[in-house]
């Protein structure tokens, strides 16, 4: 499991109350997300509210386990929040730096891409986005003093994402980064990943056990899950919105 935390760079923390409804015409938003909203209605839903999608599967009592009104943003929010993430001169999304060097990780086989150094990228003026290691036999040698330290000192940073794959659901790793975050009182979201490799029904099945998990033995947790897949693209509007909330940039 990997986490991506959230530094502010500018704003204040917010939760706003939001509300769905039309975006209103003359609102400008990226050429991906107008095709996006050109969509028939149920695939357009299932794309960017993903949950709602599965909540049809559910019988009429287990709905509330899924906390699907808790960030319940309008299609104009996420329009803006899909701005903010949209690079233009004005709005430079680069990569900034990393906390520590290759040369403090283990030398590991592929798959390429693992996560061995804090990366930073710098979200145009709003905030900044670090990508961490994960937990497990895979992470650095140094990941106590470089992933711990940082979370229990950074004192502006406003939410760590635990990305969960919704194939295998919470492992024993993942467990630890959970115990950790609710050590140090960290507010935290779990994002659950790959939902393109699930059927509808494990899907529905994991969904439902993570939700009761979370519900019942985490107290820093965010209620509402994040279910993902960056090859459907499916969910990642909505927690783009998320993120562009927690952190004070939707008005």
């Amino acid at each position: 499991m990997a986490a991506l935390v959230l530094r502010l760079r500018t704003g204040r923390f917010s939760e706003m109350p939001v509300m769905r409804g039309r975006l209103s015409r003359n609102y400008t938003t990226s050429q991906a997300f107008a095709e996006v909203l050109r969509m028939p209605k149920r695939q357009m839903t299932k794309l960017i509210y993903p949950l709602q999608e599965l909540e049809r599967y559910l019988a009429p009592d287990t709905r509330p386990d899924l906390q699907l009104r808790v960030f319940d943003p309008s299609l104009e929010d996420i329009a803006r929040a899909e701005s903010i993430f949209t690079a233009t001169v004005s709005n430079r999304i680069e990569y900034l730096s990393s906390a520590v060097r290759l040369d403090h990780a283990p030398d590991l086989p592929r798959p390429e891409g693992h996560t061995k150094k804090m990366n930073f990228f710098k979200v145009g003026k709003h905030f900044t986005l670090v990508d961490m290691p994960g937990y497990g036999y895979r992470a650095p040698e140094d990941f106590v003093d470089m992933v711990e330290t940082y979370l229990k000192e950074r004192r502006n940073l406003r939410r760590t994402f635990l990305l969960v794959d919704s194939v295998v659901g919470i492992k024993k790793t993942d467990n630890i980064a959970i115990e950790m975050c609710e050590e140090f009182a960290l507010p935290y979201v779990m994002v659950l990943t790959k939902t393109d490799k699930s059927s509808k029904g494990h899907l529905l099945k994991q969904v439902l056990q993570i939700q009761k998990f979370v519900n019942m033995q985490t107290q820093g947790c965010f209620p509402q899950l994040f279910p993902v897949s960056v090859v459907t693209y499916s969910g990642i509007h909505l927690l783009k919105c998320f993120i562009a909330s927690i952190t004070g940039n939707l008005g």
